[in-house]
């Protein structure tokens, strides 16, 4: 049986855990040869041995991604050996401080926005062009419902999100005329580690596990999905545009 994104070439950022792990082996079982990007080197080496294991194939990419002459030069290793990408997953992202503005220390700041929002603008630029040689290019942004509630001590991590919000539908409408869909997904409140440390009075059990989110990232990665500029809500499990209504507040990050 011909799997769905056989022979294509899938980047996942933060692959290493949580989402981007369970988005990294959902792309391998459907097909794709993942490049897995992530920090750390055992959290890299355990989504490989399980992508190899479900029959799949991947190339383990370590990079720091505030180190953005390495996404240059992963553009261009990329470039050299395919010619093309047919998937990116901006999925990386840290929470920062929750802290009153006034008390964020600025290197805090800095590293929010780094890793949040400048580390997918030098992703979009370094792969942009690899992105348009493909046949059906995707990108899908993980976001979070804290882009659209001004919520107090949260700034940094909401602040970017919606920065990144703005970004993606930027790229979305530069790309519109092309082959490239670009479009958001919103997880909600996962059973990961930032959702641990951002809520520790909360009961884990009660919430979705990140394979379930990666299921349906998977469907934005398709070649037979043609919406762009659009944002996917896990928890209501709808596809709207890039403002939709404030989520309860229980839902970030």
């Amino acid at each position: 049986m011909t799997k769905p994104l056989a022979d294509r070439i899938a980047l996942v950022t933060g692959a290493s855990r949580g989402i981007g792990a369970a988005t990294a082996l959902a792309l391998g079982r459907a097909g794709a040869h993942v490049v897995a990007v992530a920090r750390t080197v055992g959290g890299l080496e355990e989504i490989d041995d399980a992508i190899r294991a479900d029959g799949g194939s991947a190339t383990l990419v370590p990079l720091d991604l505030k180190d953005y002459a390495g996404i240059d030069r992963l553009g261009g290793a990329l470039h050299q050996r395919y010619g093309r990408l047919d998937i990116l997953i901006g999925n990386a992202g840290i929470l920062g401080p929750l802290s009153p503005l006034g008390h964020v220390e600025p290197k805090a700041w800095d590293e929010v926005f780094a890793v949040n929002v400048t580390a997918n603008w030098r992703l979009i630029r370094a792969m942009d062009p690899l992105l348009q040689a493909s046949a059906a290019g995707r990108a899908v942004f993980i976001t979070s419902g804290a882009a659209w509630i001004a919520r107090a001590y949260w700034g940094p991590y909401a602040i970017s999100k919606a920065a990144l919000e703005v970004l993606a539908r930027t790229y979305a409408s530069e790309t519109e005329s092309t082959p490239v869909r670009v479009n958001l997904f919103n997880p909600g409140p996962i059973r990961t580690r930032m959702r641990a440390q951002a809520m520790p009075g909360e009961d884990p059990a009660k919430l979705d596990k990140p394979h379930q989110v990666a299921e349906k990232i998977l469907q934005l990665c398709l070649p037979s999905f043609m919406q762009t500029g659009k944002l996917y809500d896990y928890r209501t499990k709808a596809l709207m545009e890039f403002r939709p209504p404030a989520p309860s507040e229980n839902g970030n990050p």
